[in-house]
């Protein structure tokens, strides 16, 4: 029998022709489940083989087993081993000692190799590894390969698959170059235990058989058992769900399950259908023993140049105390364009049959929907330029839509000179907009604004800054004695208005060393402000200075209204105190303490209770606390400037401690405004813990209403998440009520329970 050795190291290259690569092979069905996932992998340890290749993407199931590319499947196999024998007469090639053969980017490792070049069946015997081009790994006792590689036989299966997935079955067996059968499956994510690998894993997918399509890209279980922990909770005759080899795939999502006051009992079961390689769309069927089905739908489209995003649903609601009877339905969607490098465009489409819709259904409760498009361009950062139009809902009963205005269109451009030869920087911008209303001011406006700012420091090193700002507008009206003016000087016409202010602001921060503690620094800072006198304005529309609130975050500003339909005049003095003690580690202590004074005495256009209105400012301060990184104060105020009553208070403190909890409180006090509805005191406190222990996270919240003496919502949390499973609770209770009705909206209370099997699916369930 002539008959050729070669020994080690040895190199061979063998036309073994087309097919699958032994990664392909697959699975035969022998007597007795695998106990777990857990125990040691045969060959290597899979941290070492796994290294062999790059990481897989993560995926969920079983995407393991799964056939490369054609270009790969025609390539001849090469292989290496210690020891090759070639019998000549029964064309039969055997490797011994650490071969490993490949195919393109699939590699086989195993003790011994043979193969049959007259009956092209290959065998492989002893820590069998089958490493997939994209890092997969398979490890068998033995594999027999066939029919060119496309039918097969492994047996003791164990798999190193994506998404830390790890897959153990008695045999496997493939045929027809595409499906994979699995006996006695068992699967899971989850790592083994460091301290007992035998151990059970958290959870695992244990079947009697399994079924690998890889033209449909789908798995099927049979017989299957969930297992938590190694006690079967779980049973199912059928399970089945995508492969992973494939970046998207049409079908249907995990269910949610619930009970709540408002729908009864019901069940939500999601389908994804995966359109095309630029779009999907998500269809959420609700079934509910108390309301008519509902239908919510996410539709995602992504182009060359941009994205759209739509939620939306459509249902009926059969009515009660609380809830209109009829079709309902809500729409969020947007938009996002990219023109040229300079220009982008975009949109948002946002309405609502009803906030109680909704709060019911689950879809997000907000007052106030926003649907505009625009258009905006950028050029550096010396020019902008936006173009766009808006259209307002609101959801709240109070909320009357015929005054709520639309804009069209929308206008701005700002643009900034280079700095001159002073040191200065000049800026232009314009400001223009249409405001309709169906009861209520129509307005028309153009401004044009000009502005100028030059810094300088002193030889003792003081800071002075001259600004100047000048404002011309011109407005066209209809019906100024409607909301949200209610004008009593002015109904319909037009009017010009102009205005220029013109500060010098002078600083002098002192600065003194502490050594080792830091260094303090006392800075004094004085502004000067004049302009012309500008009086109410009440023949003046006012579409965006309604909402105003005056702290020392805008103590300084030329004109202290955020729009320009309301300008301040007159002379007044700015002055505030700044102390600061900077630490070391980065900590500090903080604090500023303010006011203005008018030197006229007319009032302005300051509304009675802004802190703005007497000829003397009310007093300002912010305070800062960060001694040590663990620690943070912060506190905003404004009192009154006769007796120090508070007007106005905003506390927030966080304790963060090594144990990993976090403590976190609050106060907030503001006196009623005219521009909110309903008009009332906000004098709440509210307090929170998050508490951080291993894989485990746990918070409560809660605010209180000290004027209305309840509270006003309360959240729980708890959950648990590792590598392969997640276990989350929620509670949340509101207590806001209806103005109209002075009931709790609906759907204000929520109780959420979801359980996460990483590569299988979420379960959830939720109480309202």
């Amino acid at each position: 029998m002539p008959q050729i050795t070669w020994r080690a190291p040895f190199l061979a290259a063998l036309a073994l022709g087309a097919g699958p690569a032994f990664g392909q092979a697959v699975v035969t069905p022998p007597i007795s489940a695998p106990t777990n996932i857990a125990p040691v992998l045969p060959g290597e340890p899979p941290a070492a083989a796994a290294a062999s290749a790059p990481a897989p993407a993560a995926r969920p199931g079983l995407p393991g087993l799964t056939s490369g590319s054609p270009a790969d499947d025609q390539q001849p196999v090469t292989f290496t081993a210690d020891e090759v024998e070639y019998d000549q007469n029964r064309a039969l090639v055997v490797a011994r000692g650490h071969v490993e053969a490949w195919q393109g980017a699939r590699v086989l490792r195993a003790d011994e190799f043979t193969y049959d070049r007259n009956t092209g069946v290959a065998t492989a015997r002893g820590n069998v590894q089958l490493i997939e081009g994209d890092g997969q790994i398979v490890f068998a006792d033995s594999a027999v390969l066939e029919n060119q590689f496309r039918d097969g036989v492994l047996e003791g299966l164990r798999g190193l698959l994506a998404q830390n997935g790890r897959v153990a079955a008695n045999g496997a067996r493939r045929t027809d170059g595409s499906l994979f059968d699995l006996s006695r499956v068992v699967y899971s994510s989850c790592d083994p235990c460091r301290e007992d690998p035998l151990a059970p894993p958290i959870w695992q997918l244990r079947a009697r058989t399994a079924t690998l399509d890889q033209t449909a890209r789908q798995v099927r279980y049979r017989d299957a058992f969930i297992e938590m922990a190694g006690v079967p909770v779980l049973w199912t005759p059928y399970l089945q769900h995508p492969s992973g080899s494939a970046p998207r795939q049409s079908g249907f999502l995990s269910p949610t399950f619930g009970i709540t006051s408002y729908l009864g009992g019901f069940v939500v079961t999601p389908y994804y259908w995966a359109i095309d390689e630029n779009q999907d769309l998500v269809l959420r069927p609700l079934i509910a023993t108390r309301q008519a089905p509902n239908l919510g739908l996410e539709y995602r489209r992504r182009f060359n140049f941009g994205e759209i995003q739509a939620d939306g649903s459509i249902g009926y609601l059969n009515g009660d105390s609380d809830t209109p009877r009829g079709f309902a339905g809500h729409i969020f969607s947007r938009g996002r364009f990219a023109i040229d490098e300079n220009w982008r465009a975009g949109f948002d489409l946002n309405r609502a049959s009803s906030e109680e819709y909704l709060r019911i259904f689950r879809f997000g409760a907000r007052r106030l929907l926003l649907t505009n498009a625009y258009t905006e361009g950028f050029w550096g950062t010396d020019s902008y330029a936006r173009i766009d139009s808006s259209i307002y809902q609101g959801l709240r009963s109070t909320d009357d839509n015929s005054q709520i205005p639309v804009v069209f269109p929308n206008i701005y451009y700002d643009w900034r000179a280079p700095t001159d030869g002073l040191g200065g920087t000049f800026t232009f911008d314009t400001w223009n907009f249409a405001t309709f209303r169906d009861a209520g001011t129509d307005t028309q406006r153009a401004n044009v604004r000009l502005g100028y700012s030059l810094p300088y420091a002193d030889s003792a090193g003081g800071l002075w800054t001259v600004r100047a700002v000048s404002d011309i507008s011109g407005y066209n009206y209809t019906d100024l004695a409607g909301a949200p003016n209610f004008s009593t000087t002015a109904n319909n016409g037009g009017v010009a208005t102009g205005n220029i202010r013109a500060a010098l602001d002078w600083r002098m921060p002192f600065i003194r060393s502490a050594g080792e503690y830091g260094h303090h620094v006392i800075e004094p800072r004085l502004q000067v402000v004049t302009g012309p006198l500008t009086g109410q304005q009440t023949n003046v529309p006012n579409e965006d200075s309604i909402d105003y609130e005056f702290t020392d975050a805008n103590l300084f500003n030329l004109n202290r209204f955020g729009g320009r339909d309301r300008q301040e005049g007159g002379t007044r003095f700015d002055y505030a105190l700044r102390g600061a003690w900077h630490f070391p580690n980065g900590g500090m202590l903080e604090g500023l303490a303010g006011a203005s004074y008018r030197v006229q005495n007319d009032g302005g256009p300051f509304y009675t209770g802004s802190g703005l209105e007497n000829r003397a400012s009310d007093y300002v301060g912010r305070a800062r606390v960060l001694p040590v990184p663990w620690l943070e104060f912060m506190g905003r105020g404004r009192f009154a400037q006769e007796d120090g009553a508070v007007r106005f208070l905003d506390l927030s403190t966080t304790v963060n401690f090594d144990s990993g909890t976090s403590v976190s409180g609050g106060y907030l006090y503001t006196p009623p405004v005219p521009y909110l509805t309903p008009v009332q005191t906000r004098n709440e406190i509210a307090a929170g813990v998050t508490q951080r222990f291993g894989h485990w996270r746990v918070s409560a919240y809660g605010r209180y209403d000290l004027e209305l003496n309840r509270p006003v919502a309360v959240t729980a949390t708890a959950g648990y998440e590792d590598e392969c499973f997640i276990l989350e609770a929620r509670f949340l209770k509101r207590f806001a009520e209806d103005p109209s009705t002075g009931n709790l909206y609906p759907a204000n209370t929520l109780l959420l329970l979801r359980i996460g099997l990483k590569t299988i699916g979420d379960f959830g369930f939720r109480a309202i």
